[in-house]
């Protein structure tokens, strides 16, 4: 344990990891229409998508083996919460900006719906916004040592 009570994973386990998964290989999540859905989620978001079933296709930034499963159910579609998002970095807090603007630009053409104001929350930069499938999004630029590496490099924050 370090000095300030914290410990890494390692530490907490102790070698007893009941599971040992290759990798976090997808997420899921629900649409009302998956021809309207794949427009936003290609031309406005700038993913990859591919049909592979009758009620669903795949979602990736392209490049990378990691998914996410989107199930046309209609109507039956829940959406999620704004803490529930799905987070998309831009490499800078310019590039936050402009997504914003598009956002409020395009607004209309793909469903957008709510638009949070831009703020810096957390050593980031950052804005949510809700989909035509009430899915929340966030874009965001992940500041100066503020990665996902960098905090699990540094551990735990708030000592367990």
């Amino acid at each position: 344990m370090a000095p300030d009570g914290t410990t890494s994973t390692a530490q907490r386990t102790q070698g007893k990891v009941h599971n040992r998964p290759l990798k976090f290989s997808h997420g899921t999540l629900e649409c009302r229409d998956l021809t309207k859905s794949r427009k936003f989620y290609e031309e406005f978001l700038g993913l990859e998508t591919v049909r592979h079933a009758d009620i669903a296709m795949l979602l990736r930034f392209p490049g990378t083996d990691w998914a996410v499963v989107c199930m046309g159910v209609g109507d039956k579609a829940k959406g999620n919460r704004v803490l529930n998002h799905w987070g998309l970095d831009l490499s800078s807090p310019e590039e936050v900006d402009q997504a914003h603007a598009r956002c409020h630009e395009f607004r209309e053409e793909y469903g957008i719906e709510k638009i949070t104001t831009p703020m810096e929350t957390h050593g980031n930069y950052q804005f949510y916004f809700r989909d035509l499938d009430d899915n929340w999004w966030e874009f965001q630029y992940v500041g100066p040592g503020m990665s996902y590496d960098d905090k699990f490099a540094r551990g735990d924050k708030i000592p367990t």
